[in-house]
């Protein structure tokens, strides 16, 4: 059975949720920058902590760079961060590589550490043309993969071109309310789950793997070349 969090910890903290917001593009004007800068507003009006990151110096994923600063930068953010926001262009259908490669130097997990895991999430999109679900599909699925707890509701702003001001500023419009629905309902779903998070994301399957190699290790004799071989796992 899984065990419940004691009481203390389902008393709700209404300190500010940290909330880590990533986009997807590289552009000087690039409108999933603007959109999340909106977003960000909004979480600070409702007394949100609120980082963001620079994507334009993060190396393309390859091995021997996970000491990068920006590599190391991105996982700190993800690793302080209590709910994040994914902005991303619609390119060929699909996110962008900006924005994927992003996700792809957050790893599942680092040691016993998951970065990802049980924050809340909440997905935009901006479309060049007409509007679009593509891409917040395929963040959802991102977000499903990294096991976050992604809300139900989602921005999905068509000809974002035509929905900022010269400055940077969001338009009053239908498409700047919802961006305001997802930013409320991100910061409720937060505040309700970031004590528990890892009760939410706890698995039987995960609890009885553990199990087992608790058992296996109690049996294993130290002073025994096999069982030392079995204990890093090669003999196994």
């Amino acid at each position: 059975m899984p065990r419940f969090p004691d009481a203390p910890k389902l008393e709700l903290r209404l300190d500010p949720p940290k909330i880590l917001l990533l986009y997807g593009s590289l552009r000087e004007r690039s409108y999933s920058r603007l959109l999340a800068e909106e977003a960000g507003r909004v979480l600070e009006g409702l007394g949100c902590e609120v980082r963001f990151f620079d994507p334009k110096d993060l190396p393309v994923k390859a091995p021997g760079l996970d000491d990068h600063p920006e590599v190391q930068r991105l996982r700190a953010l993800s690793l302080w961060s209590e709910g994040q926001v994914w902005s991303c262009p619609e390119m060929h259908g699909t996110i962008t590589g900006v924005f994927k490669n992003q996700i792809d130097w957050i790893p599942l997990s680092i040691g016993s550490v998951r970065p990802t895991q049980g924050r809340t999430l909440a997905v935009m999109q901006v479309n060049g043309g007409s509007q679009s679900f593509n891409t917040v599909n395929t963040l959802r699925v991102l977000g499903r993969w990294m096991r976050m707890l992604t809300i139900p509701n989602q921005s999905s702003v068509a000809k974002a071109y035509q929905e900022f001001h010269d400055d940077g500023r969001m338009k009053d419009s239908a498409y700047r309310d919802r961006v305001v629905d997802v930013m409320e309902e991100l910061y409720k779903f937060t505040i309700l789950t970031r004590d528990i998070r890892e009760f939410l994301v706890d698995r039987y399957s995960e609890r009885r793997e553990a199990e087992a190699k608790a058992a296996r290790d109690a049996l294993l004799d130290p002073d025994n070349p096999k069982h030392r071989i079995q204990a890093d796992g090669s003999g196994l």
